[in-house]
């Protein structure tokens, strides 16, 4: 089997260690160890921020919403203008209002 690139991506860990170096396991501790002695994997310098959880899901999130736009060819909805926006606020307290209108107008006068 030759070792291009893409073979070797498509072997496990272990193959790819045991290929290198039949005995791996007579001088490491661990499969890990032997693999990055053998320049299979390495470490990689990031930011805390990065680790957390939440963004790391927010990326894979912007990632998955981005294929899907190119794989069905969606646009980005236009921005809202901001009168748009406004008009929707004003709207919404209006329509609050009212209803406290209509609360007060069941419960009766206030004694």
């Amino acid at each position: 089997m030759s070792d291009t690139p893409e073979a070797l991506q498509r072997r496990s860990l272990r193959e790819q260690v045991e290929g290198m170096l039949p005995s791996w396991q007579s001088w490491y501790p661990s499969l890990f160890d032997a693999a990055q002695d053998l320049g299979l994997i390495r470490a990689r310098v990031c930011s805390p921020s990065s680790l957390l959880l939440s963004n790391r899901h927010a990326v894979v999130q912007s990632e998955a919403v981005q294929a899907f736009k190119e794989q069905w060819s969606v646009e980005d909805e236009p921005d809202m203008p901001e009168h748009s926006m406004l008009l929707k606020r004003i709207q919404s307290a209006g329509h609050h209002h009212g209803k406290e209108r209509l609360e007060q107008r069941r419960k009766g006068p206030a004694r």
